[in-house]
C-alpha cells in the first residue's frame, strides 16, 4: 500500500490504478460478453494480464476480476458468472476447485482499529477439488483445504479443514466429505 491513511489519499499506486483502468475497458469489450464456451480465450486474456492460468480451466465471462494479475488457477477449475474475485490480494485456487455463482473471495479489507483505516491485503488459498457454494463470502487470509465443500452462503472467517463438509455464519467444519464411485 502507498497510503496509510484512506482519508487523504489511494491506497495503491498510480502505476497500479492505470493497470486496472486498462484491465477494466480489456474486461468489458473482450471479457464479460464472450461466448461461454470460449473458457481458453478468457484464459489467454487473464494470462496476458498477468494471471498464472492451468490448464483446462474454466472460467465464465460474468466474473468480476480486481486485478487478475494476483490471480493463480490450478488445472481444470471452474468459476462461474457472478464470482467476484475482489483480488487486492494473490487468490490460489487448487486443481478441479470450484467457486459456484455470487460468491465473494475478498483479499482485503481495512484495519477500523488504527487512524487512517488503511487498507490491508491477506492472500486466499483455495485447496485442490474444494468446492465453494453459490454466494458463499471468503474473508482475508483464509485457506479452505483439499476437498473442502463450503456450504451455500456461508460466511468463512477462520480456515476450514480439507475434506470436511462446512457450512454456517460463521462457516464451521460439520461432517467428514466423502466420495464414492
Amino acid at each position: 500500500m502507498v497510503n496509510s491513511d484512506t482519508h487523504t489519499g489511494a491506497s495503491f499506486s498510480l502505476s497500479n490504478r492505470i493497470q486496472r483502468v486498462i484491465w477494466s475497458v480489456f474486461y468489458v469489450v473482450f471479457f464479460k460478453y464472450s461466448p461461454k464456451p470460449l473458457h481458453a480465450w478468457r484464459a489467454f486474456i487473464l494470462k496476458c494480464f498477468g494471471a498464472k492460468v492451468g490448464k483446462g480451466v474454466h472460467v465464465y465471462p460474468k466474473v468480476t476480476i480486481w486485478a487478475p494479475w494476483n490471480l493463480e488457477l490450478d488445472d481444470e477449475c471452474g468459476i462461474a458468472n457472478g464470482v467476484e474475485l475482489y483480488s487486492q490480494g494473490k487468490i490460489f485456487l487448487g486443481k478441479r476447485a470450484i467457486i459456484s455463482q455470487g460468491s465473494n473471495i475478498c483479499t482485503g479489507s481495512h484495519d477500523y482499529t488504527k487512524k487512517g483505516h488503511p487498507l490491508y491485503t491477506q492472500p486466499i488459498h483455495i485447496g485442490n477439488m474444494a468446492w465453494i457454494a453459490a454466494e458463499v463470502f471468503i474473508h482475508p487470509g483464509i485457506t479452505i483445504g483439499d476437498g473442502a465443500v463450503i456450504g451455500a452462503r456461508s460466511v468463512v472467517t477462520k480456515d476450514m479443514p480439507a475434506w470436511m463438509v462446512c457450512a454456517g455464519h460463521p462457516c464451521k467444519p460439520l461432517k467428514e466429505r466423502v466420495i464414492t464411485d
